[in-house]
């Protein structure tokens, strides 16, 4: 599956803006349905959407290999950051603390592509990790009033688990994912996803749910809006760029969707949060800017 490279541009901006609904979709749907069972129907019919896509576009599968290696990353991708975001906010960590804490994202994959791959950055590279970190924190914080919930441990060790897994899986796909299909190599991540879910809801939870409409259209987006397109974009960032730089562009995410629940709950945004906005993205565009070349001496 090959995409245009002129459309190659628009891939960032369309990732970010449909990462980021992630959570609104969760607070739409997680008040009628337990965590690992939402995400195990969502699995169940991603893959079936996947598998349609695979034989219309006639999809090629992978090698044994290639699909080890799929099963793997979704696990740590899929698996891990979903399950441990969708109960950090089940177990009642906001989801702002939760984002903040998944928000080091950037940091601990470029951390781990330089101590495992070697890959560096410039310092303005480095200095833009941090200051969107600052971005991120100030986004989010600003909405916190603490001392209103009580923080549970296995709670905060969800969101940690869900850090870890997305920055290793990250790195993970762009080093043994080179050369797998996109449709064919997400079916195989899901179908790790699905089997984690099953193992997961079926040892822990009471699998009740509420057919309420709110969880429905929660269901239909988080398939189609994020599982699908979301998906399928980072898998292309990942294969397309290097994984820091890719990383980089999740700082987008927090303060898109501070204006996204400012849109549609009437969340407030302080001049804190929109500050922190601006430092956000003004750290990526220090991550992404190329480095100036170097100038030659003794020519005229």
């Amino acid at each position: 599956m090959s995409v245009p490279p002129a459309l190659i541009r628009f891939v960032p901006l369309a990732f970010v803006l449909l990462w980021s609904t992630g959570f609104i979709g969760a607070r739409y749907g997680l008040p009628y349905i337990e965590p690992f069972n939402l995400l195990l129907i969502r699995m169940l019919l991603t893959l079936g959407v996947f598998l349609a896509f695979i034989f219309i576009f006639r999809a090629r599968w992978p090698s044994p290999s290639q699909a080890m290696h799929q099963l793997v990353a979704g696990a740590l991708v899929h698996g891990c950051y979903l399950g441990g975001v969708f109960a950090a906010i089940k177990w009642q960590l906001p989801a702002g603390v939760t984002s903040i804490l998944v928000g080091l994202q950037p940091v601990l994959t470029a951390v781990l592509a330089w101590m495992m791959t070697g890959q560096t950055l410039r310092r303005p590279q480095w200095g833009g990790l941090l200051l969107g970190l600052l971005g991120v924190v100030l986004v989010l914080g600003s909405g916190l009033q603490p001392g209103n919930f009580e923080v549970r441990i296995e709670a905060v060790l969800a969101a940690m688990v869900a850090l870890v897994g997305i920055s290793i899986g990250t790195l993970y796909q762009k080093r043994f994912g080179a050369g797998t299909d996109l449709l064919t190599g997400s079916f195989f991540q899901y179908l790790s996803t699905a089997l984690m879910m099953a193992l997961l809801s079926f040892g822990l939870e009471t699998r009740e749910v509420e057919w309420h409409p709110e969880l429905i259209g929660a269901l239909l987006w988080l398939v189609f809006g994020l599982s699908v397109s979301a998906i399928l974009l980072l898998m292309l960032m990942i294969r397309e760029g290097e994984v820091a730089r890719v990383a980089s562009y999740f700082y987008l995410v927090p303060p898109v969707t501070a204006l996204e629940a400012w849109w549609l709950f009437g969340e407030e945004l302080s001049v804190l949060a929109l500050g922190g906005m601006a430092l956000a993205v003004f750290g990526v565009y220090l991550v992404l800017r190329p480095a100036k070349p170097s100038r030659e001496k003794g020519h005229a």
